[in-house]
């Protein structure tokens, strides 16, 4: 991996093109579980129209792997070339106002692109990234070293209210990144609603924190412009989320969310089992 992200991007995008045949048509990487998610998301598409997301999804499927990779090295210049960020006054304005921020992340286009927004926060402000351990430590560890590598501070899910509160005690202003499409496990099943077409839970960590610090909560609507380049606009979702209603906050996500995936579906990440969990099952 460290030698893959020495290449110049041309190169590995012939790599990825390769990829993609092998990943779609000789390994079938989850073709059952993308089918089938596309298929419930979008019951009034044609097979044809199915079809053409699908090829696109693992189009993209392979750019992300290998624009990942070379997250290891690429320079913060460069990066900041390729990941365009919109209505970065009034972002910045609340975290100042209000020491902190949350931003709702989908698994969308290049999601991980975001940490570069240490180019446009003040010195000193922190981006903080909730993540959840992966199982492969040596992965694991690459992408904790990936979202460390322009100032991100990485927090571990279950530590995120504790993290939090000492940051801000030691005075630090913080953008607090969570990624608020997962499935949840079932002990984190709280909020269910109706999500593409389907009965879905999201966690509501997000909320929680928001309204536990009192920080306004933001929107990250991502669009990927072409290959290696992409932008954000912080879509601001409430400035009070101790005045909204519970799970309020959830909605408004999977709301937007859902116009985003609707606009431009092949950029998700179709090949989570994102519908494993039923209602029925939960008690």
């Amino acid at each position: 991996m460290w030698l893959l992200a020495l290449l110049p991007f041309k190169l590995l995008y012939l790599l990825s093109d390769g990829l993609y045949f092998l990943l779609r048509y000789v390994v079938r990487y989850r073709i059952k579980v993308v089918r089938r998610n596309l298929r419930n998301a979008f019951p009034e598409k044609s097979k044809k129209e199915l079809a053409d997301i699908e090829r696109e999804f693992y189009h993209y499927i392979c750019d992300y792997m290998l624009e990942e990779i070379k997250m290891l090295r690429i320079s913060f210049e460069e990066l900041c070339r390729r990941m365009e960020y919109d209505n970065k006054e009034e972002f910045l304005a609340m975290i100042e106002k209000y020491g902190g921020i949350v931003l709702l992340i989908p698994h969308y286009a290049n999601f991980e692109w975001i940490i570069g927004m240490g180019a446009i926060m003040q010195p000193g402000d922190i981006p903080v990234q909730v993540y959840k351990p992966l199982r492969n430590k040596y992965m694991d560890e690459m992408f904790k070293h990936i979202r460390a590598r322009f100032g991100g501070y990485n927090v571990r899910k279950h530590a995120t209210a504790r993290e939090v509160i000492h940051l801000r005690r030691a005075g630090k202003r913080i953008v607090v990144g969570l990624i608020t499409d997962q499935s949840p496990n079932r002990s984190e099943a709280h909020y269910w609603t109706t999500f593409l077409n389907q009965d879905t839970v999201f966690m509501d960590g997000a909320e929680r924190i928001a309204k536990l610090m009192s920080f306004p909560v933001f929107y990250c609507e991502l669009q990927r412009v072409k290959r290696g380049y992409c932008k954000v606009l912080f879509d601001l979702v409430t400035e009070t989320p101790k005045q909204t209603a519970v799970g309020e906050i959830t909605e408004e996500f999977a709301r937007r969310l859902e116009q985003t995936i609707r606009r431009e579906p092949a950029y998700w990440f179709w090949s989570h089992k994102r519908w494993k969990l039923k209602r029925e099952d939960i008690v």
